[in-house]
């Protein structure tokens, strides 16, 4: 494997594979296999489970990592385009990205969206310009667009579930949050989900559409596994049948880039925030997913994340175990 950027690379059968080696690997360790291997991580955007989670994967394994952003250079670091660097920053991400890529076997970046160009965002432009200095095996730890390996841990987190795939029903659901956040979880898990063959909802609220690019993308998936992708702003019928519900916060398209003109539609949306009420149409053990980090009171409430129905813990460890399997599948050789 040489790199590791979107599910839609991959043929069901193969992230099938990958599932099942992490629940191997987890099973029954192999503690030297990259023994003597280095993992780079290169951190452009903050995080919390991402960082660990690699870090504790590669030691599972026997390999080691080193872990550079911005924040932690001593000379400051420049990732604009163009720029005349007479600030600050020093050093330029075109050099230090070849430097820090030389020091390892591979390399994982994570680099949010800019959320300024809507175009720019849903077609990954900074990533790729990122991934095009790179001449080691890579891994997207999160982009303008693209989380992977979060949606490789939510495919085995379904499956620990015992959600089934054909004919499993999840609901993907837009909530409220204080700030405008990017697209890639959400456009990755729609198309996870419609990819792993279930019948997916998007629920949102009016103005807050996923871009037709991130709805087009679900589609193929679901035509090719079998599963549907609709959209709706009715909560009720949304959740009818509903055996998981996904949490998550993004940005409004026709506003993109502009906090201010988002901001004046959000007052009314406050009941935009998961609660048992939302659950009264679903199956009964319908099971709460999130990605973390999650706000508590705003997005989702206490009853919900601290009772039987939230597997945020679960999907949270199930990130170290498939980036596991990534990285024993890139680096072991075999």
């Amino acid at each position: 494997m040489k790199y590791f950027n979107d599910l839609a690379d991959f043929s069901i059968g193969e992230i099938k594979e990958l599932v099942a080696l992490a629940r191997r690997l987890d099973d029954k360790p192999e503690p030297r296999v990259l023994e003597g291997k280095v993992l780079s991580l290169l951190f452009l955007s903050p995080s919390l489970r991402t960082l660990i989670s690699f870090q504790s994967a590669m030691a599972r394994l026997g390999g080691s990592t080193c872990v550079i952003s911005p924040e932690m250079s001593i000379h400051g670091l420049e990732s604009r385009s163009g720029i005349v660097m007479d600030g600050v920053a020093a050093e330029h991400i075109r050099e230090a990205i070849p430097v820090i890529a030389s020091y390892g076997d591979a390399i994982g970046i994570r680099a949010f969206a800019k959320r300024e160009n809507l175009d720019d965002d849903l077609n990954d432009r900074e990533f790729r310009e990122l991934i095009s200095l790179v001449d080691k095996p890579y891994i997207n730890m999160e982009s303008a667009i693209n989380h992977p390996c979060q949606s490789l841990a939510d495919w085995k987190t379904l499956d620990d579930l015992g959600i089934p795939a054909s004919g499993g029903k999840l609901v993907l659901s837009w909530t409220w949050h204080p700030s405008p956040l990017p697209f890639a979880v959400p456009a990755a898990t729609l198309h996870m989900a419609a990819l792993r063959g279930m019948d997916v909802t998007v629920l949102r609220p009016e103005g807050f559409a996923l871009p037709d690019a991130i709805m087009n993308k679900a589609r193929q998936a679901a035509t090719l596994s079998g599963g549907s992708v609709t959209e709706t702003n009715d909560c009720s019928s949304a959740m009818q049948g509903s055996q998981v519900i996904y949490a998550n916060s993004w940005a409004s398209a026709r506003h993109y880039g502009d906090k201010r003109a988002e901001d004046q539609i959000k007052p009314k949306l406050g009941e935009w925030c998961v609660d048992e009420t939302w659950f009264g149409n679903a199956a009964s053990d319908c099971r709460f997913m999130h990605c973390m980090p999650v706000r508590r009171g705003v997005s989702v409430t206490d009853r919900i994340l601290d009772g039987p129905r939230s597997a945020i813990i679960a999907e949270a460890r199930n990130r170290m175990l498939v980036q596991m399997a990534l990285l024993h599948r890139m680096l072991s050789g075999s």
